[in-house]
Order: C-alpha cells, then sequence, then structure tokens
C-alpha cells in the first residue's frame, strides 16, 4: 500500500462528496450522531489541519483547529489541495503526535480512512449516497481494523454493524466503523 496514493484517493472521494454540499442545508443531520454537516464538516477540516501540520512541520498539537470563512466545503476544498501539496513536496519519515512518535504513512493511511469515511457521511447527509470505491476501501479496511480499538467503541464510533459475507468492501468498511451502508 503506498499511503499517498492511498490518501490522494481519499480526498478525491471525499471533494467529490463535498462538492454536493450547498450552503443553506449546513443544519442537516449526518450519520455521525449529534452532529451536523457544518459540524461534520468542521471535524474533517480539522482533521486535513492536523494531517498538514504533521506533513509540515513533522509535530502535531493535541488541540482542534476552527475553519476560517463562512464555508466550510469551500474550507475543506482548499485545506485538502494543502494537503496533497504537502505530501507531494515529501513529508519526512516520522511525525510527533503529542510526544509520540508515528511513522508518517501510517498517519496518512490513518488520515485517509478519517478523510474517506467522512466523505460517505458528507455524501449521506447531502441526499446522494456514493458508495467508497470498492478498491479503495478494500485497502482502508485493514488499516481501520489495526487502528479502531474496543475502547474507541461508544466513544469515537459505535459498534460494528453486521453485513453479510458478500457485503461490498465499502460496507464492510462502513460497518466496521459503526455505520449501516
Amino acid at each position: 500500500m503506498n499511503a499517498g496514493e492511498l490518501l490522494e484517493r481519499s480526498l478525491a472521494y471525499a471533494l467529490g462528496s463535498v462538492a454536493d454540499v450547498v450552503p443553506g442545508r449546513l443544519e442537516r443531520g449526518t450519520p455521525c450522531a449529534g452532529w451536523d454537516l457544518r459540524e461534520l464538516l468542521g471535524h474533517l477540516h480539522d482533521s486535513l489541519d492536523t494531517l498538514y501540520e504533521g506533513l509540515t512541520g513533522g509535530r502535531i498539537e493535541l488541540f482542534p483547529h476552527e475553519p476560517e470563512g463562512a464555508d466550510p466545503a469551500c474550507a475543506f476544498r482548499t485545506r485538502a489541495c494543502a494537503v496533497l501539496g504537502a505530501w507531494a513536496a515529501g513529508p519526512g519519515e516520522r511525525v510527533v503526535v503529542g510526544e509520540l512518535p508515528l511513522d508518517m504513512r501510517l498517519m496518512a493511511a490513518v488520515g485517509s480512512v478519517e478523510i474517506a469515511v467522512h466523505g460517505w457521511d458528507v455524501a449521506q447527509s447531502c441526499g446522494r449516497p456514493r458508495p467508497i470505491p470498492a478498491l479503495l476501501a478494500g485497502e482502508l479496511l485493514p488499516v481501520a481494523r489495526c487502528v479502531v480499538a474496543d475502547e474507541d467503541r461508544g466513544v469515537r464510533f459505535a459498534a460494528p454493524v453486521t453485513v453479510p459475507p458478500c457485503a461490498s468492501p465499502g460496507a464492510r468498511l462502513l460497518a466496521f466503523l459503526g455505520r449501516r451502508g
């Protein structure tokens, strides 16, 4: 798995979902319990800021970032382009998160899961369901299985949802993260 390629494909998928955001409908509900579309886009922006911070400075502080301006979809698009540019510029091999070192490729892979799955959430909220591409989902699922622990359930993720064995890779990824796809 090429982490940069995974990050690029996840961002492309999420950007396609964000293209359907209508500014006057930011109060719509999302698959993320308790979040409306504005809050979800703010969270996505914070995730991108965190990735950008790690890619450009080699250190991630553990404080949330607020999107600038009144259009959170535009802020997401702008930051997504900056993240891609930072990756293309050749990040270092390690990043420090708080005080703990982390391999840059792992940071990018985890960020890819976050971006793609929340891109799916955005599409659902906009009323335009878009499945996560099967190849992308198939590469993200093992990453998710490695980084989502039982302790995360009920805090950051809902309990896994049961899907049939023949379910698509996208449905399996979403189910593992507590979503009904």
